[in-house]
């Protein structure tokens, strides 16, 4: 294993860990306007899912997909959407749903580029956003629709004139995320309101009984593809963990961020309240670190990802919203301040760097509490954890100004009334309807029992 510092995302991947895929797309049998579309983004050879999947999806069968993050999902059932689409352009004729909005609009983005050649039209129809552009969007028949489910279930039952009965393509994308965030009620009354006879494609990084037993009901005599048949993270990703006493893991993050300065970071939190405190420490320390969590407006975390993506930001603070799916372009670290409860999230969240060969590096904050889930973690995965080397002497020093920055925040929260994940409440719960599900499970963990609150003083302005 090579020392901490030797670890970088530059590296191009190791030629004996190519794929065995065919040398071109165009062995799989795509068209030439794809095949310009791929070439013009440089997508060079299939990845194995996508080697493993075309086949049969030109075929046109149902299709399950099991892959791990990262591995090249999207283009696996854009590529023969677009096709079919090719031979009968019409409107409507294809919807992806995905459980979060930042990835529906990846996806939506993927489908444009793809498809530019042939002038696919897609539209986003996501939770926390005016509705109204989105009837006017649906009402010019785009021929993709990428939504979340609960928005998308309030066009179905409430926009005038929408429909997806000639609906011929469905995607279920992150299938077992889907379930994890209670989406299995509204994927029902979905399935009940499009047309049976249809294709569909489920996919997903792990197979869940709940995800089976979606894919019985959903699918029709499906071709299972499994490229990763057990929870994995990659070879080129180099995984660490930093012990300390609870107390003192502001300071180690701190000290991890000021050792990796030059490095593109992302730092996972289990709460908004953490998310949101931290980049604030950040930031007066003098680092460039942004939010993104559920309780921000779409636009800001729109925002927040796109300063991050262009190289604005450098250190990206959030809860899993950002764990699924995601694609951004070299990430060096991913620091798991909190440890999640469920591996397969801890799996999610280091898959945010070491994509598509590179290599990068994975580092987690360790308490005296935590010990057990890093086994079970390690137990999952096939492989331990390397200690990172600390400077003590350089943590001591620290610790002075960390400790202020952390006064600073918590002054800084209580007048921005998001104390300890309070004070937005009342915000959160009006006027989001029918579409509060589109919301990402930052409250609440995946897999998580929800908690069902007593409202009290209801008097109380």
């Amino acid at each position: 294993m090579p020392p901490p510092e030797d670890a970088t995302t530059s590296a191009p991947p190791p030629e004996q860990d190519a794929p065995l895929a065919p040398s071109t797309f165009k062995s799989l049998g795509l068209i030439d306007p794809l095949l310009n579309s791929l070439e013009q983004m440089k997508f060079k050879a299939p990845t194995d899912i996508q080697a493993e999947v075309l086949p049969h999806a030109l075929q046109g069968r149902d299709i399950i997909g099991v892959a791990s993050t990262g591995s090249g999902k999207t283009a696996a059932f854009a590529l023969p959407i677009l096709q079919k689409l090719w031979e009968e352009p019409k409107g409507l004729f294809a919807c992806v749903i995905a459980p979060t909005r930042e990835l529906a609009y990846q996806i939506s983005q993927q489908f444009e580029s793809i498809g530019a050649a042939m002038g696919v039209r897609c539209v986003t129809i996501i939770g926390g956003v005016d509705i109204q552009p989105q009837k006017v969007a649906l009402a010019k028949k785009p021929h993709i629709v990428v939504a979340t489910p609960g928005r998308l279930l309030e066009h179905l039952e409430e926009t005038k004139g929408f429909s997806l009965r000639n609906l011929k393509f469905l995607v279920l994308d992150e299938a077992d995320r889907l379930l994890d965030m209670d989406f299995g009620p509204k994927l029902d009354q979905i399935l009940k309101l499009i047309p049976k006879e249809r294709t569909t494609y489920l996919f997903s990084a792990t197979m869940t009984t709940k995800v089976a037993k979606l894919q019985r009901a959903s699918l029709s005599s499906p071709v299972r593809v499994e490229v990763n048949s057990k929870y994995s993270t990659v070879s080129t990703l180099l995984q660490y963990y930093l012990l300390m006493p609870l107390p003192q893991k502001d300071v180690h993050l701190i000290y991890l961020a000021n050792n990796l300065a030059q490095n593109s970071m992302i730092v996972f939190t289990r709460t908004v309240h953490d998310a949101q405190r931290l980049s604030i420490v950040l930031r007066s320390l003098g680092f460039a670190a942004i939010p993104l969590h559920g309780q921000l407006s779409q636009s800001a975390r729109l925002g927040a990802l796109g300063k991050f993506k262009s190289g604005g930001r450098n250190v990206l603070v959030a809860t899993d919203v950002a764990s699924r799916g995601l694609d951004i372009p070299s990430v060096d670290v991913v620091i798991n301040y909190d440890i999640p409860t469920h591996s397969k999230d801890y799996i999610h969240r280091v898959g945010r760097t070491a994509r598509a060969g590179r290599s990068g590096k994975s580092i987690t904050l360790v308490t005296q509490y935590d010990v057990e889930l890093v086994l079970r973690i390690e137990q999952v995965t096939g492989k331990k954890m390397d200690l990172w080397p600390v400077d003590k002497e350089e943590v001591a020093l620290l610790r002075e100004r960390v400790d202020e920055a952390c006064r600073l925040a918590s002054t800084e929260l209580k007048e921005q009334g998001i104390k300890g994940g309070h004070g937005r409440k009342r915000k959160r719960e009006e006027g989001v309807g029918k579409d509060d599900m589109d919301r990402d499970d930052d409250v609440v963990e995946a897999g998580m029992p929800k908690m069902k609150r007593k409202s009290k003083g209801k008097g109380r302005r």
